[in-house]
This record gives structure tokens, C-alpha cells and sequence, in this order.
């Protein structure tokens, strides 16, 4: 029991950073830019199939497939910026839900098009296939890059963004946009550069995902909700509370699942809501 409980536990806690992985893009344009993204899917999935392209008809190796797959992601969220976005940030929530929605359904037409709508298959690096025993606990290896990956990324970020002067500007431009145009701070050009890290991040995790999560042209609207739930759940002040929302809800859905399969895809919507009820204001709330 103890064995197969430390198994569920380290499979939630890589599932949980996967999920991290994918959300922290939308945590940070929700977060520090006040700007809701539903299309933030659909970069994933376009990380999803440059790891699919690169991998399987490029022949590229896994190490170059993966910052690929973070710039054309982030060329491409780049780009609808200056196009599309920009003109979006002075606008209602509403609207902003609207044409973000109406360009995930683009991106699953273009998808299924272009790929047709099966699933993707791919086939990870044999060093991190396969399983390792630790005290008598078979762990998955790739799932143990994930949980390296992730937290690897999440100092990253946190460096980025609470001690560096880009990170200042990035708050600045936020919080107190004239102000801090009338300092200097290009904040156009600070927005876009957030964005498109952003738009990156999600591509990095959906290509770190497909492995795990699969890949067709719905994945945009299947894991959204998932997205949502741990900017939600851990709060839009930081990275801290997503990270934190990300694992305690990845375990209890992988537990969920396990323990109790009848029920386990209701399990973590019950336990949004409870949190939600306990923290409306999310995990770690703004100061």
C-alpha cells in the first residue's frame, strides 16, 4: 500500500508540474498584465505539433526540439500581439473572452486540417524512457525530467521576474502604465515581450506534454479548463500559488483516478470548488 501510494504521488506531483508547465504562460499575461487569454491552448497544442514535426518527420534531436518548440510559440504569440492583441488590453474582460475563444477554434480548424484529428503519437528519447527503482518504487523517468524541468523553470522565472530590471518594468507597466512611460519604460514594448515569454512557455509545455497528455486538434478546449483551474485556484499575484494549485490538484486527480476511478474525473472540480470557498482569492493572494 505504501508502495503504490508513493507511485500515485510521485505521478501526480509530475503531473501536477506538467500542468504548471502548460499554465504559467497564462498565469503571467492573467497575473501581470490583466489579460485574459483562452487561446493560451492553442499555443500549447502548437508547441505540441512543432514536437511532433521535429521529432518524428525532422529528425531533430530532443534537446533542440524543445527551445524550437519555445520560439515558434513564441514568435507566433509575437505576432498575433501586434496584430490582434494589442488592441484587446483597454478592452472588457468580455471582449477579450470572445476573440480569444474565437481564435482557439481557429487554431482547431487549422489543426485538424493541416494534421487531420487523430491523435499524434510520439516517442520520447530513450534515456528518459523507461522506469527507475527508488526503495523499492518504480518512477517513470520522463515524469522525473518533468518535476527537473519544472522546477528548473520556476527559479528561472522567479529570478526573471523579482530581480531583475525587466522584471520591475514588466510590475511598473502594470500596476501604473503612465507612470511609468513617463520614466522611460517602453510599456508596448514591454507587453510584447511579456506575451510572447508568456506564448513560449505554453508551446515549451505542450511539447513537454504530449507525451503524456496526448495531441489532437481538441486539445485546446480539453485542458483549458485545467489551465484555468490552477491560475484560479493558485492566484494571479505571482508563481508561487499556480505552482502550489498546479501539484495539489495534479495529485488529486492522479489519486482520484486511482483510488477511486468511478468518480476521479469529478474529484477535482470538487476540490476547486472547495478551495475556492476556503480562498476565494486564491492560494496566495496579492499583498
Amino acid at each position: 500500500m505504501i508502495t503504490s501510494f508513493l507511485g500515485v504521488l510521485f505521478d501526480g506531483l509530475a503531473y501536477g508540474m506538467l500542468l504548471f508547465l502548460i499554465s504559467v504562460g497564462l498565469s503571467v499575461t492573467l497575473g501581470l498584465m490583466n489579460f485574459i487569454n483562452l487561446a493560451h491552448g492553442a499555443f500549447a497544442m502548437l508547441g505540441g505539433y512543432v514536437c511532433v514535426l521535429a521529432l518524428q518527420r525532422w529528425g531533430l534531436p530532443f534537446y533542440l526540439m524543445l527551445p524550437l518548440a519555445f520560439l515558434l510559440s513564441a514568435l507566433a504569440g509575437l505576432l498575433l500581439e501586434r496584430v490582434l492583441y494589442r488592441h484587446l488590453y483597454r478592452r472588457s474582460h468580455l471582449d477579450q473572452v470572445l476573440a480569444t475563444i474565437g481564435l482557439t477554434f481557429m487554431a482547431i480548424a487549422s489543426a485538424n486540417y493541416f494534421f487531420g484529428p487523430m491523435q499524434q503519437p510520439v516517442q520520447v528519447p530513450q534515456f528518459l524512457s523507461g522506469q527507475i527503482s527508488v526503495a523499492g518504487v518504480d518512477l517513470n523517468l520522463y515524469r522525473g525530467f518533468l518535476l527537473a524541468a519544472g522546477a528548473a523553470l520556476t527559479l528561472a522565472l522567479t529570478l526573471a521576474l523579482e530581480r531583475t530590471r525587466f522584471g520591475a518594468s514588466v510590475r511598473a507597466a502594470v500596476d501604473r502604465p503612465r507612470v511609468a512611460e513617463a520614466l522611460g519604460i517602453r510599456v508596448g514594448l514591454v507587453f510584447q515581450v511579456t506575451f510572447a515569454v508568456g506564448c513560449g512557455l505554453a508551446g515549451l509545455g505542450g511539447a513537454l506534454g504530449v507525451q503524456v497528455l496526448g495531441l489532437d486538434p481538441a486539445f485546446p478546449l480539453k485542458f483549458i479548463v485545467y489551465f484555468l483551474l490552477v491560475v484560479a485556484v493558485g492566484g494571479t499575484s505571482g508563481l508561487k500559488g499556480p505552482l502550489y494549485a498546479a501539484l495539489l490538484l495534479g495529485v488529486i486527480d492522479v489519486a482520484g483516478k486511482y483510488y477511486i476511478p468511478e468518480i476521479g474525473a469529478f474529484i477535482i472540480y470538487a476540490m476547486m470548488v472547495i478551495l475556492l470557498v476556503l480562498r476565494p482569492q486564491g492560494l496566495i493572494s496579492r499583498k
